[in-house]
């Protein structure tokens, strides 16, 4: 009988082990797969703006070229053409519109910024909390989750001051960022965001700490 007993103990100790390890695997399994999908459609989307980028610029070249001898009138009726043009084409994840890319090359990681900040742009992407823009003079705060398996801004915190980051804006201009300082603070506090940078480009980055107590916060200027 007590046999029985310690046979069934071990039967049912093995079941659960076996149901841990089968459910281990299964997260782990589901984790590489929410990766990879959520990685593959960010680069459709960063394809997709490049190719518009790459529109803008000729669009603007082939105006130039073809716009030289108008008379005045002309002239500006063709550039408020282009500029119609050129709001129609814009890039777009789900509803957001994409304002640009972030490239991280010590992270590895490259991702559309998109221009809203809601539970599920996040979930999406980075983007951008506050600021003047992209690559304008001043200071523009970039926002991503961690979620401690990579994606996003995982490893901000593998980041150190002299680090790169590259901007891409909607007009295809890429700019160069070196970090310079980099911090934890509260979640309320937002004194970094509207700091004076006397004219120069720069850049914040804000993510979780892995406890999520606090704000990473990378700092990073034109270099």
């Amino acid at each position: 009988m007590f046999n029985s007993k310690y046979s069934k103990l071990l039967t049912v100790i093995l079941i659960i082990v076996i149901i841990a390890i089968v459910g281990t695997i299964g997260y782990f399994v589901y984790d590489i797969y929410v990766i990879k999908a959520k990685n593959n459609n960010a680069q459709e989307v960063m394809d997709e703006f490049d190719n518009t980028s790459i529109r803008r610029e000729f669009d603007s070249t082939e105006d130039k070229e073809n716009n030289g001898d108008k008379n005045p009138v002309d002239f500006m009726n063709a550039v408020s053409n282009q500029q119609t043009q050129q709001q129609v084409k814009k890039t777009y994840m789900e509803s957001y519109e994409v304002m640009g890319k972030i490239e991280i090359p010590k992270t590895g990681i490259k991702y559309p910024i998109l221009g809203e900040v809601t539970p599920r742009s996040l979930e999406l992407s980075v983007a951008i909390l506050y600021g003047v823009g992209l690559n304008q003079p001043g200071n523009t705060t970039i926002v991503g989750h961690n979620f401690r398996n990579g994606l996003f801004f995982s490893d901000n915190k593998k980041l150190a001051k002299g680090d790169i980051v590259k901007i891409t804006d909607q007009e295809g201009t890429t700019i160069t960022y070196e970090i310079y300082d980099l911090f934890t603070t509260t979640p309320s506090d937002a004194e970094y965001m509207t700091r004076d940078t006397e004219g120069a480009r720069e850049i914040s980055l804000s993510t979780c700490t892995d406890d999520s107590s606090a704000r990473l916060i990378l700092l990073a200027r034109e270099k």
